[in-house]
């Protein structure tokens, strides 16, 4: 087993939260002509950085209604609208597969099943959150994956208190008409990139965050992870990559107020 130390990109080093950036961005490489839909400041920075280098026909909407054709930093106002797409527009994009969103997690398991609901059970809980909203639906009708930035046993839990995003042993449980399009992509953390490629679907770590232990990961999460017997470092972000983050996607360092190492 080694430990990723990391080493500095050309010019001033990268930061944690730049990593994050990489992994998120990683996460919509090769999808082809879909719609993004980020959830964070990290995930945002990370959808258009993948359509300014690797994933040029990645779709983007002003988080509101319109499909945008421009690359705006984060924060700023679109100057090209390429379509309108309202609220039943893109819940018809959803139910055909043509988005991949990254969501969050209050809870997430071993499975992958998401909790953004309730904390404690449902019929008198100890913390109203968000609701189901539209969990169930992404991740049965299209890709989804997750960004959690503080990864903790307290969000990394052995069974979440109420499924709102469904996991592998809930698809399979419910039968074909949820596991057809199912599909958890990734699920990146301060920490680390995780997925589902195990025989029976748990989660398995893929790559550690410069300066992150294997250690503190598995004291931050509340299952047993499957890890392989060499864990790399997440990649490192090129020089342009950075030159984009920095100076064109968020140029005003707001994926740092996110992610503090």
């Amino acid at each position: 087993m080694r430990t990723p130390t990391g080493a500095p990109t050309a010019g001033r080093a990268a930061t944690r939260a730049e990593y994050c950036v990489i992994a998120c961005a990683e996460a919509w490489r090769g999808d082809g002509e879909i719609l993004a839909s980020p959830m964070g400041t990290i995930p945002s920075v990370g959808a258009r950085l993948a359509k300014l280098t690797f994933s040029p026909e990645l779709l983007l909407t002003d988080g509101e209604a319109l499909l945008i054709g421009d690359v705006p930093a984060v924060g700023a106002a679109s100057g090209v609208t390429e379509g309108w797409l309202p609220y039943r527009r893109h819940l018809t994009m959803v139910m055909g597969g043509k988005r991949h969103v990254m969501m969050g997690a209050s809870q997430i398991d071993r499975f992958g099943n998401q909790n953004i609901s309730c904390v404690g059970d449902w019929r008198r809980p100890r913390r109203q959150l968000l609701g189901v909203r539209g969990a169930p639906g992404n991740t049965v009708n299209n890709p989804v994956s997750y960004w959690v930035p503080r990864h903790s046993a307290r969000v990394f839990v052995a069974k979440v208190d109420m499924i709102s995003g469904v996991g592998y042993d809930s698809a399979a449980a419910a039968g074909p008409a949820a596991t057809r399009f199912h599909e958890l992509r990734r699920v990146v953390s301060d920490l680390g990139v995780f997925d589902f490629a195990t025989p029976d679907h748990s989660m398995r770590l893929v790559s550690l965050h410069p300066g992150v232990t294997l250690d503190q990961v598995r004291g931050a999460t509340g299952f047993a992870l499957s890890v392989p017997d060499e864990v790399p470092c997440t990649r490192e972000p090129t020089g342009e990559e950075l030159r984009l983050i920095r100076e064109v996607v968020d140029p005003r360092g707001l994926r740092e107020r996110e992610v503090r190492a």
